[in-house]
């Protein structure tokens, strides 16, 4: 699901609001890492996301995507998740919903899904508990059943 442009200003007016708190400084560079981030609209590690914005033609750095990343970590404006030995993926938070994933151990697809009743559980638990849910993150490991999946073994023969 893309944003509207409208959405993406605010977005940029987040971040600008937030370097400026910090007293750090609202360089293209980072503003360049926030609109990559945010135009892929999937689930992107560093490094890739570094060499998209190479291949764009934007000076930067790799440690200059590391650290944007962390900024917008801080100011709520993206999610880290560790999909098991992998490298971190990071994807966008602003009009973020509530969502988790399947993770093909194959070919290392994220398929995300929502369920109500995951919702459901999830207030029972609390409630049951005494505890305010913040957040909450499940990825179910499998293989997908997709005709191209890269890497799926082969069947074996009975």
């Amino acid at each position: 699901m893309s944003l509207t442009p409208t959405q993406l200003d605010e977005v940029r007016r987040l971040f600008a609001d937030f370097l400026k708190q910090r007293g750090q400084r609202q360089t293209a560079e980072r503003f360049a890492i926030l609109d990559a981030l945010y135009a892929t609209g999937d689930h992107i590690d560093a490094d890739t996301l570094y060499m998209r914005l190479k291949e764009d033609g934007v000076q930067v750095s790799r440690a200059t995507v590391y650290n944007t990343l962390e900024l917008l970590l801080e100011c709520d404006l993206v999610v880290k998740h560790q999909f098991g030995k992998t490298q971190a993926k990071y994807e966008r938070a602003y009009a973020y919903w509530q969502h988790d994933h399947l993770l093909c151990i194959d070919c290392g697809a994220i398929f995300e899904f929502c369920d109500p009743r995951l919702q459901s559980i999830q207030e029972t638990v609390a409630e049951i508990y005494g505890f305010e849910i913040a957040q909450h993150a499940l990825n179910m490991y499998g293989h997908c059943r997709r005709e191209n999946c890269a890497n799926r073994p082969a069947p074996t023969e009975a």
